[in-house]
Order: structure tokens, then C-alpha cells, then sequence
């Protein structure tokens, strides 16, 4: 069996020089393709292990950046970065569209068969791609229940799968209501699975930096959210088609 292949790329969004992860299934035919999103601490190889666990199921994925090639591990520094990002529609899709256009400019991708998995900032970015009416097969989410600017919503054209830990603070009851009333309102095919004593970021392996307050790894809803997420694609976007 041929093995995955493997490459950097460069391009450039909200002004600074980002550098994402792409990786190809075996073959040469055209497949559909995951654009996938990091936390707010940017691309590490959590993600980029993701990307290639999608390639091996046979997607094309691009893991993409959010700090111009840098992983902020600093949690003052990660926040004076992503708070104003995440305050600002148009900034969060730029990054998505340029991501987007290194996706669809890879020739083994099937440009009309495209997902959106992200995680926190990641899966915010996937979010404001489909309220911007983007041609997306899926939206899937992990602690990224963030809402848009009125009635953008509607714009939506594809299912939207949410995931959130049941005791996460920044992503608490009153602001998975505020998301859900979102979705529900504007008639988009929505779903939210909140996994029991969770936290927030709960699908991220431990890491030898500090933290924000409610952050908190668990391994099996990790898991969990990974398999839903794979299943997900698999309804949505399935390999062969």
C-alpha cells in the first residue's frame, strides 16, 4: 500500500506569512478534501497528525495556520491575539479563504467536495466560512460555539456539527443556547453533542505549557469527538461517491 504523502505550504493571510501542513492520500485521482482548523495557540502537530489521519481514510487535507508559522504558548499572548480575531467576521474569513484557496488549488482535490473541521479559533474561522455562504459539504466543530453577525447564519449551506465539554467555562450553557437559537433560527441542519464532564480544548493531549483557566484534556471523549468526527465526514462527505 502506497503511503501518504506529506508537504509544507506557504501562502499569506491577515497579513502575515502562514505556513500550513498538507497531506494526500495515496493515488492521483482527485478526493474530497477536510480544511482543518487549529485551537487559538495555532497549528502544532496535533493538528497535523489530524491531517494525516484524514489522509489515510483517503481526504485531502490542509491543516492550516493562524499566527504567521508560530505556536503561542503563551495564554496572554495567545489571547491578546485571537480575542480581537475572533471580534472580527471579516478578519476570521480571510484567514479561511486563503486556507481555502491553497486547498482547491491542490489538483488531487475535488474543489466541489470540501469540509470545515476546526477546533476553538479553528473551528470559529469554519464557522464564519459558511455564514460568508462558502460551498462546504460539512461545518464540523469542537469548542467553537461562536455566533455571527445577525442573519448571517442563513447563508449556511450545509450541515453544522458541534462538540463541547459539559463543564467548559468559556463555551458555558448561556453561550451554547446563544449558538443553537443561531442555527435553529436560521433552518440550518445543526447538531450539538455535549460530552459529560469535559472541559474546554478537552480533545487536545496534555501540553508542557501553561494554560488558561477550564482547559483540561480527556482522553476519552478525545476519542470520542475524533471517531464522531470521522463519522461525521463519513456521512457527509464520503470518500467515494
Amino acid at each position: 500500500m502506497t503511503a501518504i504523502t506529506t508537504r509544507t505550504v506557504e501562502y499569506t493571510a491577515d497579513g502575515l506569512p502562514m505556513v500550513g501542513h498538507l497531506a494526500l492520500p495515496a493515488g492521483t485521482d482527485r478526493r474530497p478534501a477536510v480544511l482543518i482548523g487549529p485551537e487559538g495557540t495555532g497549528l502544532s502537530d496535533v493538528e497535523r497528525r489530524r491531517a494525516d489521519a484524514l489522509a489515510e481514510l483517503g481526504y485531502v487535507a490542509l491543516a492550516f495556520d493562524l499566527h504567521g508559522g508560530r505556536y503561542l504558548a503563551d495564554p496572554d499572548e495567545m489571547l491578546a491575539r485571537c480575542m480581537p480575531l475572533l471580534a472580527d467576521p471579516g478578519r476570521m474569513r480571510g484567514i479561511g479563504h486563503a486556507a481555502l484557496d491553497v486547498l482547491r488549488a491542490e489538483p488531487r482535490t475535488d474543489s466541489g467536495r470540501i469540509a470545515a473541521v476546526g477546533y476553538g479559533t479553528g473551528g470559529a474561522i469554519g464557522l464564519e466560512l459558511g455564514r460568508d455562504g462558502v460551498d462546504l459539504r460539512v461545518i464540523g466543530t469542537v469548542n467553537a460555539l461562536t455566533t455571527g453577525r445577525p442573519g448571517e447564519a442563513a447563508r449556511i449551506r450545509c450541515p453544522v456539527w458541534a462538540g463541547v465539554g459539559s463543564e467548559d467555562p468559556i463555551m458555558a450553557p448561556a453561550q451554547r443556547d446563544a449558538f443553537t437559537a443561531e442555527m435553529q433560527d436560521a433552518g440550518v441542519d445543526w447538531r450539538l453533542v455535549v460530552y459529560g464532564g469535559a472541559l474546554h480544548a478537552f480533545h487536545h493531549p496534555p501540553v508542557d505549557h501553561p494554560v488558561v483557566p477550564g482547559v483540561g484534556y480527556h482522553a476519552r471523549h478525545a476519542q470520542r469527538a475524533w471517531r464522531d468526527v470521522v463519522g461525521l465526514l463519513a456521512e457527509c462527505l464520503p470518500v467515494a461517491e
